[in-house]
């Protein structure tokens, strides 16, 4: 048996160090409140209702992302043109800018007092406190995630596939549909599940957009401030309960099957 060199054991300590430090608040939280004050808190129709408008949002958020983001992250991967790095940048901004500029940058041109916002009032489209607008708020910081994913998903299928379907008289949108879209499913699935993931714990965009109707991670911020840690703890438990049984599923739909031998 070889003996483990000391660069070995410094991985698997940082590892522990790391799972401990992910682990450790989650276990606690999950385990303070008892299960009598869970099943009480799941029966809330109030609770019910955030996480429900939670999932809801998301979904939307990350299906809006797959219809307009997918053909953005195609171009991106099979095509070199000037400014794509800046391009690339502008994608990833919501990722970097903090979460109460994106609500305030939202309210600047959707606002009742702008022009968008104006237009919107029009057209009986109401951004503040409002369905649309958390939905609009939750794409925006989903969206970089998704198409980052699906991107490097394209970028993993070879164009030689797509130039021999074009080369058999196939259109484009027909070799997209037929060749890449069935080989890059997976990277779109997993595209959203972090559009998901990122979306559904949105809280400091969305608390300037949309306080009510209240979302989840605005519930466990209101409970917390009003009654302290006791009571946000459980819809806490709840909702982190629930996205890890959505993202499991999804998880298992997209990872590859084993090969029969």
């Amino acid at each position: 048996m070889t003996k483990k060199e000391p660069f070995f054991w410094i991985t698997i300590s940082c590892g522990f160090v790391i799972m401990a430090f992910i682990l450790l608040p989650l276990i606690e939280m999950i385990t303070a409140p008892s299960l009598s004050m869970l099943r009480e808190t799941i029966r809330d129709k109030d609770v019910l209702r955030s996480i429900w408008l939670s999932i809801y949002t998301a979904g939307l958020a990350a299906l809006i992302s797959f219809v307009f983001g997918t053909p953005l992250a195609y171009l991106l991967a099979r095509t070199d043109f000037a400014g794509k790095r800046l391009v690339e940048s502008i994608i990833d901004l919501p990722i970097v800018i903090p979460h109460p500029v994106v609500g305030i940058a939202i309210l600047s041109i959707a606002g009742r007092n702008y022009w968008l916002g104006q237009i919107f009032s029009e057209l009986g489209i109401r951004i503040m406190g409002s369905v649309t607008g958390i939905v609009i708020v939750l794409t925006f910081v989903g969206m970089p995630f998704y198409i980052n994913a699906v991107k490097e998903g394209f970028e993993g299928i070879s164009p030689r596939l797509e130039k021999v379907s074009r080369s058999l008289g196939a259109s484009m949108f027909s070799t997209f549909c037929r060749i890449t879209f069935p080989l890059a499913w997976r990277s779109m699935l997993v595209g959203i599940i972090m559009c998901s993931a990122r979306a559904i714990s949105e809280f400091g965009a969305v608390v300037i957009v949309a306080y009510h109707p209240m979302i989840a991670p605005v519930m466990i911020y209101e409970r917390f401030e009003a009654y302290g840690l006791k009571y946000s703890q459980p819809v806490a438990v709840w909702l982190v309960s629930i996205c890890l049984v959505l993202f499991l599923i999804l998880r298992v739909l997209t990872s590859p099957r084993k090969k029969e031998t």
